[in-house]
């Protein structure tokens, strides 16, 4: 993601430096979207190669972002970011995307995005669906 200047948290980020990097991969995606098809593969062939991927594919509607999933993110020393179609509609994915993108700043943390059926540009720019659930993300 080229930039998040008009989206951001209002979060006060302070970082846990792990000495070791826990997972090589955090995985962020929409399940509904991509967890039986794309995602699934993905992750298969990433643990193949002996890339330690976290994924947690147990999550629940509604409830806020657990502190372990940020620290899953912290102690990552990447992550792969699948946009998909619902991506910005989960206040989950974006509360991760935060993180994630609070990591690439203060932690030198590597960001893989991936456009699974939608146009990069309107992610980048903000537009269409995700400019709508970006805003929203940011009133609250």
């Amino acid at each position: 993601m080229a930039s998040t200047s008009s989206f951001r948290a209002s979060s006060s980020f302070t970082p846990s430096i792990p000495q070791t990097s826990t997972y090589d991969v955090f995985f962020s995606f929409k399940g509904e979207d991509t967890h039986y098809n794309f995602t699934d593969h993905l992750y298969s062939a990433l643990g193949r190669r002996g890339i330690h991927t976290f994924r947690d594919d147990k999550l629940r509607r509604g409830e806020a972002i657990a502190p372990e999933l940020l620290k899953a993110i912290e102690e990552s020393r990447s992550s792969v970011i699948v946009f998909s179609e619902n991506y910005a509609r989960s206040r989950w994915c974006l509360d991760e995307l935060v993180k994630i993108m609070e990591c690439h700043k203060y932690l030198g943390h590597a960001v893989f995005p991936i456009f699974y059926h939608v146009d990069p540009s309107h992610v980048r720019k903000q537009e269409g669906s995700f400019g709508e659930a970006l805003a929203g993300y940011e009133e609250n």
